[in-house]
């Protein structure tokens, strides 16, 4: 008996994006990379992974790690602040 399988691969079309005021910083000499960790477990693993990867393979010059007090609340402005002054790109993931 031969089995029949249908495979379903939903394949969204690419979102057209107006690029308002965008730059490009990372520069033969490095940027500044940033980490917003949303405090959700094991996101600070993903987070610390990511970075890793990133400066292994790109020039980044320095690296501040922030963390948020809870999961279910937005950043405190005092951090966005923080990562916009001392970071060039910003990450943020959420674990389990």
């Amino acid at each position: 008996m031969t089995t029949m399988v249908a495979l379903v691969i939903p394949e969204a079309p690419m979102p057209v994006v107006n690029r308002v005021g965008t730059r490009n910083n990372i520069r033969a000499a490095g940027f500044r990379l940033g980490i917003l960790d949303n405090s959700k477990a094991n996101a600070h693993h993903l987070l610390e992974f990511l970075a890793r990867g990133i400066r292994a393979a790109l020039p980044v010059t320095s690296l501040t790690v922030l963390r948020k007090p809870s999961a279910g609340e937005p950043a405190p402005a005092a951090i966005l602040d923080q990562l916009a002054t001392e970071a060039d790109f910003v990450i943020s993931a959420m674990a389990d």
